[in-house]
């Protein structure tokens, strides 16, 4: 087996992650492989925005917002917590172009590609990655704590944080791929 489908077949979900995150600067070239995804018109309809620090609890804060919540629930505070369960978190944004040749669902494939393309290279590089979203993940106060523009919709985010020493290995069910290809006759 090649080593791509060695390391594909390795990638896992971790829930849990440790504080140790990758900088920015080892993100850029992960960043500029994984732009390339296929992109029909190469409109690069996506962009990523890293949340850090203090832009988490402001991102938390949106969310109890959106929830319609308060300070004094308690459902408040563990909504509130979401987003400090990584010291990193990367906004998967579709960013959709004017287009009459491609349209908005498959931009919003192709973001869809680079968040994924980008969560096996940081998995390759021994980084923990979990794709979230959510009921809330397209909310209005979500959106504009992102400050993203009416064109953009938010996919959710990558959870990214080093391996726990302490991780299982993932366990996936394994398929039957004649199951899931066909032939067009």
């Amino acid at each position: 087996m090649s080593d791509l489908l060695e390391a594909v077949g390795r990638r896992r979900s971790h829930s849990k992650v440790t504080g140790e995150v990758p900088t920015h600067a080892e993100l850029l070239p992960l960043v500029a492989v994984a732009a390339r995804v296929a992109d029909h018109g190469a409109l690069r309809p996506w962009r990523l925005i890293e949340l850090r620090g203090e832009a988490r609890r402001r991102l938390g804060e949106a969310m109890v917002r959106a929830a319609g919540l308060t300070g004094a629930d308690p459902e408040a505070a563990r909504l509130a917590a979401k987003p400090l369960r990584a010291e990193l978190l990367i906004a998967v944004v579709a960013s959709r172009r004017e287009s009459e040749s491609v349209a908005v669902w498959e931009q919003d494939a192709v973001a869809a590609g680079v968040a994924h393309m980008l969560s096996l290279l940081l998995s390759e590089q021994g980084w923990g990655v979990m794709w979230r979203s959510g009921s809330l993940t397209r909310t209005r106060p979500v959106h504009d704590a992102h400050g993203l523009a009416a064109s953009e919709a938010l996919l959710g985010w990558l959870y990214v944080g080093g391996v726990p020493n302490d991780a299982k290995p993932g366990v996936r069910q394994s398929i039957d791929p004649g199951d899931f290809l066909s032939s067009f006759q």
